[in-house]
């Protein structure tokens, strides 16, 4: 594969909206700009026939947390009201919604059978927050054998220098767009 277009073979692709809950957006430091592009990106991806997984936040329930997600809390960690929780974008019929309970797609979840399954390699990451649950998932993919493609413009964070900082690490390993760039594509 020689060009980003023939890398991007919809039938190769799978497309990850990563935890755009109500909570998250309102937090986030370009919130009309992101949601635009988010926007931009599924309609794109629904036009290629791309599938879209929605990832949602599923915190263990009482009494089962790891260690460190209970320390992470007393020190300050997230916490949100459930009606703060619902996605900010509703999934249509034929899209996934995958609860999650880590950082990483790919831990506790049967998102690795679901591209094996369905034969895509290409990863398509838009989300929040760029340098938590988005660059994580985005490292654990290659490290899988996926190839993760970040989209700029569809990303973002609570903090903007971390957002950018995130941006410039996952730069030097997987190709980084904008929703521009893939509504052209696909």
């Amino acid at each position: 594969m020689e060009s980003l277009k023939e890398v991007l073979n919809p039938q190769k692709s799978i497309l990850v909206v990563w935890d755009v809950h109500v909570a998250l957006v309102n937090s986030i430091f370009n919130k009309d700009e992101f949601m635009n592009a988010l926007n931009k990106v599924i309609a794109s991806a629904r036009r290629a026939n791309v599938p879209i997984v929605f990832t949602k936040i599923t915190p263990y329930p009482k009494g089962f947390e790891s260690p460190a997600t209970k320390i992470w809390r007393l020190w300050g960690g997230f916490q949100f009201k459930p009606e703060e929780m619902r996605l900010a974008v509703e999934p249509q019929e034929n899209d996934i919604v995958l609860n999650k309970n880590t950082w990483s797609i790919f831990v506790g979840t049967n998102f690795d059978f679901l591209l094996k399954n369905s034969g895509r390699y290409v990863v398509v990451f838009t989300g929040i927050a760029t340098d938590v649950g988005v660059e994580t998932s985005a490292r654990d993919a290659f490290a899988y054998g996926y190839l993760p493609v970040i989209v700029s413009d569809a990303v973002s964070s609570r903090n903007k220098e971390g957002h950018e900082r995130s941006l410039a690490n996952m730069r030097q390993f997987f190709p980084v767009i904008t929703s521009d760039d893939l509504a052209k594509l696909w």
